[in-house]
């Protein structure tokens, strides 16, 4: 027959009060670790437990203190770590699932002193590995203590942000950066999110993407980013501008892989910040012309721009805002009619290329870029009559039936062509007629005005063009 759960912690926390040597402690406190795994015991944990591992931690704080400042100390540390380490782990398990444990906790004063352990544990010059553990389990707890306690992530916010944060995050053991990644989600909510893009905090922002760079299979940086960082646009603001190139990459990546994976939208502000980004500087992906700038790394960052611009704008729910940034629609025109002359002036990325053996594979970063500028400059012209008009007005309608050929350079590059027409002349009279027009005097190919799904008509003296299909072949 099983021992009631109030009693066997009773007998535990009796030993705990009269042991004196860790090693003592040590076994009754693994006992203590054990009981905890389950519910009953949990719910069963009185104050008195709690209190017995607070005095521990306070005495092991001393020793710690000690050794910070006296190297010679430390070849008697390891009890006292390991020690530290299972009392870490005994407090980690109490909180599963158990508010009422929490709560106790916190009111003992168990945050603060865990805090202080772990920071001293982060200036101690050591390399044994006991140190490296106590610091992650005070971190596991930490992240156990939080986790669906109010209260608790408050603490914890207070007493860790920015300095503790800062330290783990920057930690050359990755258990660390990830159980920091940990504690510092469950503790964010929208008010702390902004909260980050003060000066004093901003560091902590930009130590989350640094990680990111390192280790970007971590599933806790991720979350941080993509359900926090991304959701407030003054704070993307704020770490962009003090990103490196190679940064900024990284991010629009992350960016991209949010949009793509869940096709969930970028929030209000962040994309007519990254739209104002590329009309910014999109003009340096034109450098990529010369083989001797292929690496530039300003250039890079705006075609993951574009790529994440045209992902943008086939969200509904972003498109409206996008089309109407004043200015996008321009830049991608004009950056388009510059990229298309440098290729005609001389062989580079951006001239149009076809091999009859089939595409050839070409691995340019600008490849996909004129194709990619069409893409969006058809999904800016979706049904929106200002922007038809505008690039009527930029003379983008030619330029576009001049890119419907296959380009080895540009995939998808005549599909994109078909569908921008379409949205150009869907509802819009002037831009039909200016097409049949050109097709009269033969500046518009019949065969590509058919593949779009369209032919032009003479009636009562006035070239009209029709639609012979609902939508083109894409």
């Amino acid at each position: 027959m099983a021992e009631p759960a109030g009693e066997a912690l009773g007998a535990l926390a009796g030993r705990l009060s009269q042991a004196a040597a860790p090693s003592g402690c040590l076994a009754t406190v693994r006992q203590l670790t054990g009981l905890f795994r389950e519910a009953r015991h949990r719910e069963n944990a009185t104050e008195h437990v709690f209190q017995n591992l607070l005095q521990i931690l306070t005495k092991a704080t001393s020793e710690v203190d000690v050794a910070c400042k006296d190297v010679g100390a430390l070849a008697h540390l390891d009890d006292c770590l390991l020690l530290l380490s299972e009392c870490f782990r005994c407090l980690r398990n109490a909180c599963v699932q158990c508010a009422n444990n929490q709560n106790i906790m916190r009111s003992l004063g168990l945050i603060e002193v865990s805090v202080h352990l772990i920071q001293l544990l982060q200036k101690l010059e050591t390399d044994l590995e006991s140190s490296l553990t106590a610091f992650r389990c005070g971190l596991q707890f930490l992240g156990n203590i939080a986790t669906g306690n109010v209260d608790s992530q408050q603490r914890i916010w207070k007493l860790a942000c920015p300095s503790l944060f800062l330290n783990c995050l920057n930690h050359q053991d990755e258990k660390i950066v990830e159980y920091c990644c940990m504690v510092l989600f469950t503790c964010l909510n929208p008010e702390r999110t902004r909260a980050l893009q003060e000066e004093n905090n901003l560091n902590v922002a930009l130590s989350v993407l640094q990680a990111c760079r390192r280790y970007p299979e971590s599933e806790w940086v991720f979350l941080i980013v993509t359900n926090h960082l991304l959701k407030c646009p003054e704070l993307v603001e704020a770490v962009y501008a003090r990103l490196s190139n190679q940064e900024r990459t990284m991010l629009l990546e992350l960016v991209l892989s949010e949009i793509s994976d869940k096709n969930s939208a970028v929030c209000k502000g962040t994309d007519t910040f990254l739209s104002s980004c590329f009309q910014e500087k999109c003009q340096s992906v034109l450098r990529l012309a010369s083989a001797t700038n292929d690496a530039d790394e300003e250039a890079l960052v705006m075609l993951r721009l574009l790529d994440a611009l045209c992902e943008m704008t086939s969200n509904d729910g972003q498109l409206e805002r996008l089309q109407a940034c004043p200015d996008l629609l321009e830049t991608a025109v004009r950056t388009l009619q510059l990229a298309h002359l440098s290729g005609k002036q001389t062989t580079n990325v951006f001239s149009a290329t076809h091999s009859a053996t089939g595409p050839e594979q070409v691995s340019h970063p600008a490849v996909g870029f004129k194709s990619h500028l069409i893409r969006l400059i058809a999904n800016l012209c979706y049904r929106n009559k200002a922007n038809q008009d505008k690039v009527y007005e930029l003379d983008g309608i030619p330029l576009i039936l001049d890119n419907c050929s296959i380009d080895d350079n540009n995939p998808f590059i005549s599909q994109w062509a078909v569908y921008a027409i379409h949205n150009l002349t869907e509802q819009n009279e002037r831009n039909q007629e200016l097409i049949s027009r050109m097709e009269r005097q033969g500046l518009a190919d019949t065969s590509i005005l058919e593949k779009m799904g369209l032919k032009v008509e003479k009636e009562d003296q006035k070239l009209i063009l029709r639609s012979i299909r609902k939508t083109p072949d894409l």
